[in-house]
């Protein structure tokens, strides 16, 4: 019975099983007899309880039929004691009971039931339940038929002696005496009615015992004896006996080991039984379990193996027959995790699932581990084809993902890509790979014939196999272009078949198959991609389909591309119109710029710089941003900067020019705004002038690497200003390297404008100390290339303006006073005769003296002292004019009876151009002459 019930357990993975026998007892129902995996707490209700089942009665059980019943609970407001189970107190993953009835010779002994744990058994599990209690039933049958015609309470009406014998008869249990040291074995009449002795022939020696055994069975009998005796412990064997009347059985002996006086041992006890029935039953249940089609391996609580059938042989690997049987000496132990994995199922009382693959047909199996009283068992499910259909679905999944990963990137790619260039590469890099493939050209249609705007690993020669287009050189893209159709050419034998002129110039040894796909936007064909495969089989359907599907986006991505091109080209003229292209080549200046426009789509920003010649060698360097970027913003920059060069062409002073640009923004609109700062640098004097409207003040790097940022009040951005703008004054000594530039350079995310600008400076620093006097344009690169990698995406545009000062020597500046009385002219004309051999400007002394003339002639006539000349020798000759008066000299149209008012006409005439400055004290009229070379200093 408890063989039974382990197996039914097992078999369901249910949580327990229970028999239950009807009786001849009063009233109706069934009585507990056996149960198995149950707790004690649950085995306990059962012990004087009978259970009645209404929907089921015992009576109505005739058919041997599976009976399902869900386990009700307390608050389900039914009586308790009508459902089949009592109250469950266990997990609420309990679902339900499943009963059989054990019929034999149309009587209902009894029933089998199972308490399953999660859902109602299979079709399956009802058969087996079914055939389990069929067997059990058979046996129980022979021992429980009473006597035929007795009423059903015979056994009440005997003594209780005749009681007694006729228990001990049919429990046919009977005990034995082996005397170890003489061999004498002794039995009792029940013993020896199990074994089949005739008490009257029997000898009593132990020899006639062994004899009885079954030869098969004798090793392992003799094995067991021998270990009882010498470790003293309980004897337990079940073996086959060939009785002497001919017949055979099964028998189990237990006994335990007497120990003799002197401490060895003398005799060894215990009792017989016959076996057979409950044998034949395990060997059906045994026989069922043996052909089931999934894999059953009982384990004991030694470890040891004790049933195992073929499926679950295949499974765990395969049991010996005889020797070691242990658990840990089959294949599936030395599967990482298997050993800890039984030990963790006994120790925590609950089933666990894993999958294991066979080592000895490499299949997987499903395997549940679980637990039971007399140990362990272990059922494995062959889910290999499962498996496979999940690798599979499993494949295909990865396969779409991957599809989809490949367009998402793709077209994330593409929808960066701005130029047709990039889109080139994006397309390569995200197709030549992933596809195994090793060459791409990409050809757009310009004037009906196509055009290479890009290409990988093709070579000129190839290419222009590509440009052919209509017969008589009828090559692959020129089907493409006219059948709107994707091409694919799956070998060199195929496209040397169907395109032998293009194929002796694109075939090559390394080259197996081709993809042309025609790039088609709003129904027109724009163009093809070409893509060769090296090395790997033909595409697969999924792959052409994947690359036709990927060729709409590239035909897209190509379009906008166009759009930005030609966008692109505009803006760029946009833009050489309004910054200037090349910094003009003064002779107190050196200099050199970048821009790098915030919005690399357009190349265009607010920000600009510029380097203005002025008057006596003097420059004006500009550095200016109009806040925000994009075409608005370039108009207003390029007005703002021919403003500046008009206010700087008239001499004004830096502070009058911004409050000019201050009224011209302010004019624009109301929200537009901008920085400027302006300086004037004097070589003369090497004094600079500053005047700022909201813009990061300059910074100054003198010859010995003292850095010096000047203090110059920064005010407010034009458009928001209120004038009048603060001018500093500093030295900024020859060689000096002044460096202006606009916050989109500096400015970091998170950190402070006065740490961004000590940044610049140190980097700025460090690369003029890596060698002496290095260039300008060397020094632009290493900046930007330093500060501009940190900013991130979304940064301002920006511009850097470096400029390295010089001096203007004395010996080529000369400086005389003079009285404003008539002979001031005439002490003119002797100085210039006197300085100008000295420069060896020979050539210009007649003019100079005639210009210089004029020019103290309006003095003397029209204004007033203090009077000063003088000349300059630069990269031309500077003559200047000095007064006391603010009057402002005019060109006017002389009549022909006019005495006066030819002077500065004259002037105009005989120089290279001339102008009015103004001064603090007064005003500086000054002429410059071209020279045919240029001084040294």
């Amino acid at each position: 019975m408890s063989c039974a019930l382990h197996h039914v357990v097992a078999e369901l993975g249910g949580l327990g099983s229970m028999a239950h026998l009807t009786g001849p007892w009063a009233g109706a129902g069934l009585r507990l007899l056996a149960v198995d995996s149950l707790p004690a707490t649950q085995a306990r209700q059962w012990e004087d309880r009978v259970v009645r089942h209404p929907t089921s009665p015992v009576d109505r059980m005739l058919d041997g039929k599976c009976r399902w019943r869900p386990i009700r609970t307390r608050d389900s407001g039914r009586d308790p004691g009508t459902d089949p189970l009592p109250e469950h107190s266990g997990s609420a993953a309990v679902s339900g009971i499943v009963v059989v009835p054990m019929v034999s010779q149309e009587r209902v002994l009894g029933t089998l039931s199972v308490i399953c744990l999660e859902e109602e058994p299979t079709a399956e599990e009802c058969s087996f339940l079914e055939e389990v209690a069929h067997l059990v039933a058979r046996h129980l049958g022979r021992s429980l038929t009473a006597p035929r015609g007795a009423s059903s309470e015979w056994w009440l009406e005997q003594d209780g002696g005749s009681r007694l014998s006729e228990a001990a008869k049919a429990v046919s249990v009977g005990s034995w005496d082996w005397n170890i040291r003489t061999g004498e074995l002794l039995y009792d009449e029940q013993a020896m009615r199990v074994l089949g002795i005739d008490p009257d022939t029997y000898d009593r020696r132990i020899e006639s015992w062994v004899d009885m055994v079954h030869p098969d069975d004798l090793p392992w009998v003799m094995a067991g004896t021998d270990e009882a005796i010498r470790t003293r412990s309980l004897y337990r064997v079940e073996y086959r006996i060939r009785r002497p009347d001919g017949t055979s059985g099964w028998a189990q002996a237990r006994g335990r080991v007497i120990i003799g006086p002197d401490g060895e041992p003398a005799h060894m006890v215990g009792t017989v039984w016959d076996t057979t029935h409950t044998r034949a039953a395990r060997d059906a249940v045994d026989h069922a379990l043996w052909h089931m089609t999934d894999g059953f391996a009982a384990v004991d609580a030694d470890w040891r193996i004790t049933f195992a059938n073929p499926e679950a042989e295949r499974a765990l690997g395969p049991v010996p027959d005889t020797g070691d049987r242990s658990l840990w000496a089959i294949p599936a132990a030395q599967t990482p995790g298997f050993k800890e994995m039984c030990r963790r199922t006994i120790s925590e009382g609950r089933p666990v699932s894993t999958e294991l693959c066979s080592s000895a047909n490499q299949r997987w199996y499903g395997l549940r581990l679980v637990p039971v009283p007399q140990g362990l068992t272990i059922y494995s499910t062959d889910i290999t084809d499962r498996k496979i259909r999940n690798a599979e679905r499993e494949a295909a999944e990865r396969s779409a993902a991957e599809r989809s990963a490949r367009i998402a990137r793709l077209t994330g790619a593409l929808a960066e890509a701005i130029t047709m260039r990039d889109v080139v590469e994006a397309t390569a890099e995200h197709v030549l790979a992933p596809f195994g493939a090793t060459r791409l050209a990409v050809l757009t249609m310009e004037d009906r014939s196509p055009r290479v705007v890009g290409s990988i690993g093709y070579g000129e020669t190839q290419l222009d196999v590509f440009r052919a287009h209509g017969p008589p050189f009828t090559a692959p893209v020129a089907e493409v272009l006219t059948t709107r159709v994707p091409l694919f050419i799956t070998s060199t034998e195929e496209h040397r078949a169907r395109y032998p002129l293009s194929a002796e110039v694109l075939v090559t040894d390394e080259d197996q198959s081709w993809a042309f796909l025609p790039l088609i936007v709003s129904g027109q064909v724009t163009g093809c991609c070409v893509i060769d495969f090296a090395g790997r089989q033909p595409l697969s359907g999924e792959e052409r389909t994947l690359l036709t599907a990927l060729s709409g986006f590239i035909a897209q991505a190509l379009e906008r591309a166009r759009l930005y091109d030609s966008e692109h080209n505009r803006a760029q003229e946009l833009q050489r119109g309004l910054l200037p292209q090349k910094l003009p080549p003064l002779l107190a200046i050196g200099a050199a710029a970048r821009y790098l426009p915030a919005d690399r789509r357009l190349d265009v920003g607010g920000d600009w710089y510029d380097l203005i010649e002025l008057s006596a060698e003097r420059a004006a360097l500009v550095i200016g941003d109009v806040m925000g970027h994009g075409l608005s913003e370039a108009a207003t920059m390029g007005r703002l900067r021919t403003a500046v060069r008009t206010l700087a062409e008239l001499e004004l002073p830096p502070d009058e020019i911004l409050t000019h640009l201050n009224d011209l923004v302010s004019d624009l609109s109301d929200d537009s705004y901008a920085t400027c700062l302006y300086a004037v640098y004097d070589p003369t004097t090497c004094l600079c002038e500053f005047a700022s409207a909201g813009h990061l003040p300059p910074v100054v790097i003198h010859p010995d690497h003292t850095v010096h940022i000047p203090e110059v009040p920064t005010n407010s951005p034009l458009g928001a200003a209120t004038p009048p703008f603060d001018v500093v004054q500093i030295e900024v000594p020859a060689n000096s390297l002044l460096a202006l530039f606009t916050d989109g350079l500096v400015e970091s995310p998170g950190q402070d404008i006065d740490e961004c600008v000590d940044r610049f400076t140190g980097i700025l620093d460090a690369a003029i100390g890596k060698e002496d006097q290095p260039s300008l344009e060397t020094l632009c690169d290493t900046i930007v290339s330093a500060l501009l990698p940190t900013q991130k995406k979304g940064r301002d545009d920006a511009a850097l303006f470096l400029a390295r000062a010089h001096a203007l020597t004395a010996e080529n500046v000369a400086v005389w006073p003079l009285p404003t009385a008539p002979t001031a002219a005439h002490r003119a004309r002797e100085l210039v005769r006197g300085q100008l051999p000295l420069w060896h400007l020979d050539d210009l002394v007649m003019t100079t003296e005639l210009v210089v003339s004029e020019l103290l002639g309006n003095v003397v006539r029209h204004a007033r002292g203090p009077v000063a000349l003088r000349l300059l020798r630069g990269r031309s000759l500077f003559c200047e004019v000095s007064d006391g008066s603010l009057t402002t000299p005019h060109i006017r149209r002389a009549s022909d009876t006019d005495e006066d008012g030819r002077g500065l006409q004259l002037i105009s005439a005989l120089t290279h151009r001339w102008g009015v400055r103004y001064g603090a004290s007064g005003k500086t009229i000054w002429t410059e002459q071209l020279l045919h070379t240029l001084p040294a200093i």
